[in-house]
This record gives structure tokens, C-alpha cells and sequence, in this order.
């Protein structure tokens, strides 16, 4: 199944935001994106213990992110939405099988491109290396501030914080995951809301 021309367009236009990047470049790298993805609500992209091989364009729809803590328990640790990029990313980097789930929580579709063509894009063009070193220091810096979140005793903090910092965040996602995010009851966040 090829990929949309929508499909197409959406990762054009952000690859067009990418400093320094040449529309030979933009063109190059748009068609290492050749994975389209299908996936009904509830199915899965990455399953624990498999392998992340390809990195994600959310083209539609709503995933999250979670870590099974026990058998029948998880906690949400991310989301992926239209125009993000996704990954189990410990499983990206090391090749080591995930820990993590990424599951559909909406029908969605995504571009796929492998970690091996990845690589070789980063390799070759320096001005998307310089990009993604940015983009990358932007998500730990998120990660860092959510750590920071759970480290605040009040529900209520917590909310507070994540509402000043992604504020679009409560439009998309259901009221349960956001509260396993925010590692609180879901009728602790329906109280506080």
C-alpha cells in the first residue's frame, strides 16, 4: 500500500520547517518514507518486547504510549497525534526489545521509515543532523519537566503544570490516560477539572 499524496504533503510541509534543509534534501528524504500503516483503535504499533525498527509520522488518529507495570496495570508515559513523530525510542536506539506498548486509541494512520534509512539520512545532511540534535534536546527537556510533574506531591500541581505546558493535550486525549499520565486517579482529574 503506497503512501497518500496527503500523507505525502503533511511530511513535506514539515520538513519544510527544518533549517538549512534543500528542497533536494526534503524530496530525498520524503521518499524514504515508504511505510504507510493502518491501525484500528486498540490495535498496536509496538508490543513489549519487540524491536523498534522504524521511526513514525502521525499522519491522523491518537496513540499512546505506556509501560505495563504488572499484569492488568500500566502508566502512560507519552502520546502520538496528527503531524508528531513517534517511537519506542529505548528500543530505537539500543535495538533492544521495547518495554514500552504504542497502542492506537483512535483508527490512525502513519508514514513509516526505517531505522537503518533513518540513520543514513541523519549521516548524510548535516543540516538535519543540527535538527535532530535539537529536536532531541527539546524531548529530554520534556521528559525532564514531566519528571518534575510526578515529583509534585498535589494533584493539582501536576495538572497545573501540564495545562501551562500542553495545553492542546486535553482536547485530544481521553480523561483515564491523561490521569494514568499524570499518575493520579481518573476521579481525582474529573474533581480537579
Amino acid at each position: 500500500m503506497p503512501a497518500t499524496p496527503e500523507a505525502n504533503a503533511m511530511l513535506i510541509a514539515l520538513l519544510h520547517q527544518v533549517p538549512g534543509l534543500s528542497p533536494e534534501e526534503i524530496a530525498a528524504f520524503a521518499a524514504r518514507w515508504s511505510q504507510p500503516l493502518r491501525l484500528r483503535r486498540g490495535s498496536f504499533l509496538v508490543q513489549p518486547g519487540q524491536v523498534e525498527q522504524r521511526l513514525c509520522f502521525v499522519q491522523h488518529g491518537l496513540l499512546r504510549i505506556y509501560y505495563p507495570v504488572v499484569p492488568g496495570q500500566e502508566t502512560c508515559v507519552g502520546f502520538g497525534y496528527a503531524n508528531s513523530l513517534l517511537v519506542a525510542f529505548p528500543s530505537f536506539v539500543t535495538g533492544q526489545p521495547s518495554e514500552y506498548a504504542i497502542q492506537a486509541l483512535r483508527q490512525s494512520e502513519l508514514l513509516a521509515i526505517s531505522r537503518a534509512d533513518f540513520l543514513a539520512f541523519v549521516e548524510s545532511s548535516p543540516a538535519f543532523a543540527r535538527f535532530w540534535r535539537t529536536e532531541l534536546e527539546k524531548a529530554l527537556v520534556g521528559r525532564m519537566e514531566h519528571e518534575i510533574d510526578l515529583l509534585l506531591p498535589e494533584p493539582a500541581q501536576r495538572l497545573a503544570r501540564l495545562r501551562q505546558r500542553s495545553p492542546h493535550i486535553f482536547q485530544l486525549v481521553p480523561r483515564k490516560y491523561l490521569a494514568s499520565y499524570l499518575r493520579m486517579a481518573p476521579e481525582t482529574l474529573s474533581r480537579l477539572r
